[in-house]
């Protein structure tokens, strides 16, 4: 069962998400620093006539890494080609996408931390000199065939930046992590959406949609559809604040943003006592694997202070206790104690 919070796009989703992204600079809320300094470095490739440096976006998905790389390809004036690691299988996939590049042309690769070494390798000198080296047949008979490409921008985005070989990161000229959102960013966000949807919502539900969407947009909009349907089957001509409360409410997500999933995992390591408790540990006892409590439940509990991450295991934080109304434990576990 899909999680309404869940921060990976669902496969629904892609068509109501374009609809609802914004197109330029003005319109894209948040990130601050990372559209001032793109700003500054697009405007100087433009005076210069060249092609923009390759950018790197990495963070937690949802928050807006596709969205900001189409935004360039519209500043910069130029066409962008968009596709996913997962789809580039073979070295000859990759050719066919760059040969088809033009001057000055983008190209987007999504969760790029995921190219086989393969692939990865030919990129290298297609980002450094604009060269496909390619290798045709095997053993005696091969031969290397060397294709010029025209300059163009390689923007990759990676929720695992960590994952990234380092010679593919040094390719990159421009580095940006993408942070998570403040409520009053996402309530804008929320705000726009809705007009976008032809259906107006007032602030304080605004507010209180980006208050329980985990710092990403990518929730955010995802609740506001769904309060929309909610304010739909009432007759109600605007998203108000009651009927906000009360459809995330019945959505099961409380003014913290949590759902079910995250109370389970904080409740458990709240019912150890401050003692550390292991990934496989928990992971068994939600009956998640390893990657989903890794991966999904922890980034938005750990980025926000309810989750701890130690030597020994996960702990939560007198924060979570807080929040929960459980009682914090009188003494803490040392982190070498047995």
């Amino acid at each position: 069962m899909e999680r309404i919070v869940e921060i990976e796009k669902f496969e629904t989703e892609e068509l109501s998400e374009t609809n609802l992204r914004p197109d330029a600079w003005n319109e894209y809320v948040g990130q601050e620093q990372i559209k001032k300094n793109l700003g500054v470095f697009i405007e100087a490739s433009k005076k210069r006539g060249e092609a923009l440096d390759h950018v790197l976006f990495y963070g937690p998905p949802g928050l807006g890494k596709t969205t900001l790389a189409l935004i360039i390809a519209n500043e910069m004036g130029s066409s962008i080609k968009v596709t996913a690691a997962p789809m580039i299988e073979k070295s000859g996939d990759l050719a066919a996408i760059m040969t088809n590049l033009d001057e000055g042309d983008i190209l987007f690769i999504d969760e790029i931390h995921r190219l086989s070494p393969a692939v990865e390798e030919i990129l290298y000198s297609a980002m450094e000199d604009f060269r496909l080296d390619i290798i045709i047949g095997s053993g005696p008979a091969a031969q290397t065939v060397k294709i010029d490409l025209p300059r163009f921008t390689l923007i990759g985005a990676t929720t695992r930046a960590g994952m990234l070989s380092n010679p593919l990161r040094d390719r990159f000229g421009m580095s940006f992590r993408m942070n998570f959102y403040g409520p009053q960013e996402l309530a804008l966000i929320v705000q726009q959406a809705s007009e976008k949807l032809s259906k107006e919502i007032v602030h304080e539900a605004a507010l209180e949609i980006a208050k329980r969407s985990r710092g990403t947009p990518r929730i955010a909009l995802r609740l506001l559809r769904r309060v929309r349907d909610f304010s739909d089957v009432a007759n109600e001509e605007q998203i108000l604040l009651e009927r906000t409360r009360f459809a995330l409410e019945q959505l099961g997500i409380n003014t913290y943003g949590f759902d079910e999933m995250d109370i389970r995992l904080l409740e458990y390591l709240m019912q150890a006592k401050g003692r550390p408790m292991g990934l496989s540990t928990i992971a068994a006892a939600l009956s998640e694997d390893e990657g989903t409590v890794e991966d999904v439940l922890e980034p938005y509990l750990l980025a926000n202070g309810y989750l701890e991450r130690t030597a020994r295991g996960r702990v939560a934080t007198q924060k979570s206790y807080e929040v929960l109304k459980f009682k914090a434990p009188t003494q803490k576990h040392s982190l070498f104690e047995e």
